[in-house]
């Protein structure tokens, strides 16, 4: 089988690359406009880094078997439009996810928030009973060499499943392309305005999601979003379902916070579907760290702390940041977040952030203007912002080294400190810079 992936530096398409290219008989190639670390490592490593940067129309020949496009592509890119001259399959990453797993027990995590972390957990569970899995996850988990895994073996596979768009050519949410015999959605809180300008458009890509579970399959979802309560009041007959709150346990875990609970007993449950017993769960589970990025331990003294997380939307900032109150309630809570992502840094969307810092005792919020420009949005002030997030505690930088002073400033002693974001605050080695801080 010859494969060609039309942006392979992204991080899910590079891992996909790599799972393809390890099965025997295949044979791999790519092409992207830029590649970054760690793709780029990786793929060098795999000997399918591309030789020359940019799209090479004439590597796209009929001795190909199938194109995969990535999200990366435009809808005018040269080798996607070779590709089509030429009548060749062309997948989207989940069309082909699905493609090599459709006789598989498939478990599908969705949801606004805890996505990555559920999916690692049950996987997590899953590797330490021996159970072989098909996978794909947004993080790196430890023990674990990729973020996507395929074979001729397993007889599961684990998704995480995003409601972002498929490709550049297939308007569809991602996980509306899997099918899933075991659907977990975790909640539901607005985002991807640019793609869901309304709340209850977004609302129905969920729905739709639970519609293409199937036949006989299970729906696992937290019973105290309403959102999520109505959805399952209208599913399918056959679909058997499973509401769940946080999980009670007297067993220390290695993970903390309520919504962690939440996402553990999500899991738990599905887990439960293929014949893992909770017993079994709780005990494979307790040391369990998370997964890359999401309340990731970076430096712990006696009276200070530092975590990173990859919290970025209003849910996802507030269970985090109010995890770390409840886990540190006598430290003085430092915490800092970046406006990265399309949504945060439309005006429309920013009175999503009322209140969500209001449990740190300094928060910084960050956003680069150049940023804004780039994403082609209306343009943002640090008043807007403030307002939007409206709690006294919370002040507003649009420039990286002006915040970096402020958190310099500051006293760590019997002190948490947590810093959030989809992106870098602008070229910052976040857990060499907290550990910095804690140090001075």
């Amino acid at each position: 089988m010859n494969i060609h992936f039309i942006a392979i530096g992204g991080a899910a398409m590079h891992n996909l690359a790599l799972a393809v290219a390890s099965k025997k008989g295949y044979h791999v190639t790519g092409s992207d406009d830029e590649i970054f670390d760690p793709a780029k490592s990786n793929l060098a490593a795999a000997g399918l880094l591309p030789e020359e940067i940019g799209w090479h129309p004439e590597k796209i020949t009929k001795d190909l078997d199938a194109v995969i496009l990535g999200m990366h592509a435009r809808k005018d890119n040269p080798e996607m439009l070779r590709a089509k001259e030429l009548g060749l399959k062309i997948y989207s990453f989940p069309e082909y996810l699905y493609e090599q797993t459709k006789d598989k027990v498939r478990i599908v995590v969705g949801g606004s928030h805890g996505k990555t972390t559920t999916t690692s957990m049950i996987l997590y569970v899953m590797q330490k009973l021996g159970i072989e899995a098909d996978y794909m996850v947004g993080a790196q988990i430890e023990g674990f060499e990729r973020m996507v895994r395929l074979s001729d073996t397993a007889k599961y596979a684990v998704f995480e499943g995003d409601e972002y768009l498929t490709s550049p050519l297939d308007p569809r949410s991602k996980f509306h392309l899997y099918h899933p015999n075991v659907a977990i959605l975790t909640g539901i809180a607005w985002d991807h305005i640019n793609v869901f300008p309304t709340f209850p458009q977004y609302v129905d890509t969920f729905r739709k999601y639970v519609s293409l579970i199937e036949p006989n399959g299970h729906f696992i979802y937290y019973k105290n979003d309403e959102n999520l309560q109505a959805i399952a009041e209208g599913a399918r007959e056959d679909i058997c379902l499973h509401p769940y709150d946080a999980l009670q346990t007297d067993k220390k875990m290695g993970v903390f916070g309520k919504h962690n609970m939440q996402n553990m007993h999500a899991a738990m449950l599905a887990c439960e579907q293929i014949g893992i017993s909770n017993e079994q769960f709780l005990e494979a589970i307790q040391d369990f760290s998370g997964a890359s990025n999401r309340l990731e331990l970076v430096e712990q003294q006696a009276d200070r702390v530092a975590y990173k997380d990859f919290a970025h939307s209003p849910s996802k900032l507030r269970a985090t940041i109010n995890a770390v109150r409840e886990e540190y309630p006598n430290l003085h809570l430092v915490a800092a977040m970046e406006l990265h992502t399309f949504s945060s840094l439309m005006a429309d969307f920013l009175p999503q952030y009322n209140g969500c810092m209001a449990e740190a005792d300094v928060a910084f919020v960050y956003f680069n203007p150049k940023v804004v420009e780039h994403k082609r949005l209306t343009p943002i002030t640090t008043e807007e912002v403030a307002q939007a997030f409206n709690s006294k505690n919370v002040r507003v930088f649009t420039d990286s080294a002006e915040l970096q002073a402020a958190l310099r400033a500051l006293d760590y002693k019997d002190t948490a400190l947590l810093m959030m974001s989809s992106g870098t605050f602008d070229g910052m080695n976040i857990p060499e810079f907290e550990k910095e801080l804690l140090n001075k």
